[in-house]
């Protein structure tokens, strides 16, 4: 499962809403590249491929591609207003190692 804190939920509706796509989703990825391997991707999409893991929390769904979901599964997406490291933030307990951005990670 991956968790969205309230302040992520709010942060992608306001987004979602920005952009006129309220019934779109969220698409959380993993690809090669990055200095610690593997990057988060954040990206909005209109509907669900057909494997993918859909979840939904506070209104807001979520997609994950099979591969994704083996590293993501178990990560909390938080978001902070925060002046020098504000945005989204990813908690994930499968990476082993992170970069000092927090983009980047190795499993």
């Amino acid at each position: 499962m991956i968790e969205l804190t309230e302040a992520a939920v709010v942060e992608v509706k306001r987004l979602l809403k920005l952009e006129n796509r309220e019934e779109w989703g969220l698409r959380v990825g993993v690809v090669g590249g990055g200095c610690s391997g593997l990057s988060y991707t954040l990206a909005f999409d209109e509907a669900a491929k057909e494997k993918d893991t859909v979840l939904e929390q506070g209104g807001v769904r979520v997609f994950v591609d099979p591969k994704s979901y083996l590293f993501l599964n178990g990560m909390k997406l938080d978001y902070s207003t925060d002046l020098l490291n504000g945005g989204f933030n990813f908690v994930n307990p499968n990476a082993k190692r992170t970069c000092s951005c927090g983009s980047s990670f190795s499993a």
